[in-house]
């Protein structure tokens, strides 16, 4: 025991170095008591750092909302269900594990923000999940879930990712057919 004065004892933190060092939860917590600050930073980290970047000069596919989904591929074709799957647990593509949990226990740190994704394909039909990706703000304007395919009304977005969508057309399909195999 450490002594804090005269007579009085301090249990010593064993959790000290824990501390010091942070936690990825504790960061993004800090984050959400700043809601304009977090919408701008969550969606600088689902893009930043990648290999590719963001979607360089693309230009965005239109779509049609219908209730609650957009019903047709962005692409005209189904995604792959594996390169999905990387990009939902790249920290630096889509960075889905800030927020989210995945069925896949080998992945560290995964987040408790947002729902998990575990049985998200039997919750949901791969229209509403192509929607949640691409623009989560038309079901829900005070969602912190960055819109990934979307490049209009954004705020504080840094200068060499203006204009551009976090990820490609192709990109949201691979994820969507990756979600959409979550069922359990």
């Amino acid at each position: 025991m450490k002594r804090a004065g005269p007579g009085r004892r301090v249990r010593p933190c064993h959790h000290r170095k824990a501390r010091e060092a942070g936690s990825d939860r504790r960061a993004v917590m800090r984050l959400i008591r700043q809601p304009a600050r977090t919408l701008a930073l969550l969606a600088l980290a689902a893009g930043s750092g990648s290999s590719a970047g963001p979607a360089v000069g693309e230009t965005l596919v239109r779509f049609e909302v219908r209730g609650d989904a957009i019903p047709a591929s962005l692409t005209g074709k189904p995604g792959e269900a594996a390169r999905g799957r990387r990009i939902v647990i790249d920290r630096e593509v889509g960075n889905c594990l800030i927020c989210h949990s995945v069925p896949e226990p080998q992945e560290r740190f995964q987040g408790d923000l947002g729902p998990p994704l575990s049985g998200v394909g039997r919750r949901l039909s791969a229209g509403q999940i192509r929607l949640r990706l691409v623009d989560q703000t038309r079901l829900n304007a005070a969602t912190i879930m960055p819109a990934y395919y979307r490049t209009g009304e954004l705020r504080r977005v840094a200068e060499r990712y203006a204009g551009k969508p976090v990820l490609t057309a192709a990109e949201v399909e691979d994820v969507v057919a990756y979600l959409a195999t979550l069922r359990d």
